[in-house]
């Protein structure tokens, strides 16, 4: 018997069809870093001993920024280039590959965390780049900036850096014991994840999830879900009995609205910080702010 797909979901169908820092004026070493989650992981690891320029704005989406003219231009100053890879930065590959080009050191950070492949939808099978919602992993990638920033950057005290590297890691060992604690109180059928797109491989690896589904079936918010699709998801929240859809804040949630309604049992709308850092004192300041945030609120979704 085919299915009808229900009104609403056509209509929203339809619908649907940094430099947050420059780098300095004084002559000193320059490390650019494609994301902002990324640049304030750098940052807390170089300290004051370099500029650190951030290519992705605060609340943008990595999948899909660009950078002007001159920014790319500033990026062939660069003593360093750090970069998640695994194809994340969609919308920047030409000024990375011009980076190569000119001889300037790069650090892939995703492509050295032992990722993970997307295990469904129209993503399967590819690298998941998600790797900072791992915060293991990210300890891991202070390693190996540290490493590359002691190895490229000139004039530089690296004992200094060794020294900030260590304590960040150490931060970030406690925001793993954080997460660890809040999420023991979620129950194990309610450990249910679905998002706006596959984004949480790496945290329900980490801390023992299931990912049920995602609005958008594919790893990258440039992709299109099809009617089908939501149909499909819709009844799959409904059988699972899942409590929640969680989305970013940075995109619209009207497709995940529609879901919950669609749905048949009680869904909330959850919005996360899940892609990139927001404005100071928001909620997601910094990626340690980012992550208990966003621990906090999944685990009073799910509890």
């Amino acid at each position: 018997m085919r299915r009808l797909v229900p009104l609403t979901l056509l209509t929203a169908l339809a619908a649907l069809s940094v430099t947050a820092c420059s780098p300095g004026t004084s002559d000193g070493p320059v490390v650019v870093v494609t994301t902002n989650i990324l640049g304030d992981v750098v940052q807390n690891v170089i300290g004051d001993q370099a500029d650190v320029m951030v290519l992705m704005p605060r609340n943008a989406d990595p999948h899909s920024f660009e950078i002007s003219a001159s920014d790319a231009a500033r990026v062939e100053r660069a003593d360093l280039l750090v970069s998640n890879g695994l194809g994340l930065e969609e919308g920047i590959g030409k000024t990375v590959g011009a980076a190569r080009a000119e001889g300037i050191p790069i650090l892939q950070v995703g492509e050295a965390l032992r990722p993970i492949d997307y295990r469904s939808g129209q993503s399967s099978g590819a690298p998941d780049p998600h790797v900072w919602t791992d915060p293991d992993r990210m300890r891991d990638a202070v390693a190996l900036i540290r490493d590359a920033v002691i190895d490229h950057v000139p004039e530089i005290d690296t004992a200094a850096v060794r020294a900030h590297a260590d304590g960040y890691a150490r931060q970030l060992e406690k925001l793993t014991a954080r997460m660890t604690d809040r999420f023991a109180g979620i129950p194990a059928d309610r450990r249910k994840l679905v998002t706006n797109h596959h984004v949480f491989g790496y945290l329900a690896d980490r801390f023992g999830f299931t990912t049920i589904g995602a609005v958008i079936p594919s790893g990258t918010t440039l992709a299109s879900p099809s009617a089908s699709d939501l149909v499909d998801l819709a009844a799959t929240i409904a059988a699972a009995q899942v409590p929640a859809i969680f989305v970013d804040s940075s995109q619209p949630d009207r497709l995940a609205q529609v879901l919950a309604s669609e749905a048949g049992v009680p869904v909330d709308v959850i919005s996360l910080f899940t892609e990139s850092l927001s404005e100071e004192g928001s909620g997601a300041g910094t990626y340690i702010e980012m992550m208990d945030s966003n621990s906090l609120a999944i685990a009073e979704a799910l509890a």
